[in-house]
């Protein structure tokens, strides 16, 4: 299928690895021109020449902190007028919620909602004037199904998702979606990161967690980086414009809900 998308910008933050750089390489498959946006520059980099070997098309590299005014301006001189905003960010390790400040809580929002929030705010008037935009924010199941120990990341992208589906409704008419990706558990360094939070001393070690996490999901098994960026490339394309305000779970049927 020809997404009609071919010549189109894409500005992706956190993509310089797992399900952001999967989602720029898919994008980019398609012909769109791509800028993502990390913190560190060597896997940014590294990121980049992959996505141009394996496409050909245009690929910018912006280094910089995207919870920050000077990192929000230094993505968007790269690209000021982007089609499509993928908005994608860590989460923080796991918890306890006794043991978080409340500069931990500020710093969550920081990054899973309040910079998301205002990317969109900094493109989407843009995006409605020329009459299209895909924004993608890539979220958690865990809006969904709260996960004990994600309890700052159970919080935030809640709050993100709340304000997306709002939004959603004011601009699809121009031709402007807004949706968001909830993963469940893939082959990522984010899900590294995740079982290496889990870890206790004397408790399970990180293959037993990593086995048995794959074990207890329908699908037998994590989901690949490439599933997710595929579907977000379909999210962004033209035949998507009549899609908007969904958040849709890509958790290989670990949601136990009929809704």
């Amino acid at each position: 299928m020809d997404l009609g998308i071919r010549g189109r910008k894409a500005l992706l933050t956190g993509a310089s690895r797992g399900l952001g750089r999967a989602c720029a390489f898919a994008l980019a498959q398609e012909g769109v021109d791509v800028t993502i946006v990390a913190r560190r520059r060597e896997a940014l980099e590294k990121t980049a020449a992959e996505i141009r070997a394996a496409s050909g098309v245009e690929v910018a590299t912006v280094a910089a902190d995207i919870t920050t005014t000077t990192g929000r301006s230094a993505a968007l001189a790269a690209c000021p007028q982007p089609d499509i905003l993928l908005n994608n960010a860590d989460g923080p390790l796991p918890g306890d919620f006794r043991d978080w400040s409340r500069e931990d809580w500020i710093a969550a929002l920081e990054a899973m909602m309040l910079s998301p929030i205002e990317m969109m705010r900094l493109t989407i008037d843009g995006m409605m004037t020329r009459g299209f935009g895909r924004i993608i924010n890539i979220v958690s199941r865990s809006v969904k199904m709260a996960q004990l120990e994600l309890g700052l990341s159970n919080g935030a992208r809640s709050g993100l998702v709340g304000f997306a589906g709002g939004l959603a409704r004011q601009t699809v008419a121009k031709n402007v979606t807004v949706n968001n990706l909830l993963p469940g558990i893939f082959d990522s360094d984010a899900q590294v990161r995740h079982i290496e939070g889990m870890l206790e001393p004397g408790g399970k070690s990180f293959g037993q967690i990593w086995q048995e996490r794959a074990a207890t999901n329908p699908a037998r098994r994590y989901g690949r980086p490439a599933e997710l960026g595929a579907y977000c490339a379909f999210l962004c394309s033209a035949h998507a414009g009549f899609v908007t305000g969904q958040n849709i779970l890509i958790d290989g049927g670990s949601y136990p809900g009929t809704f």
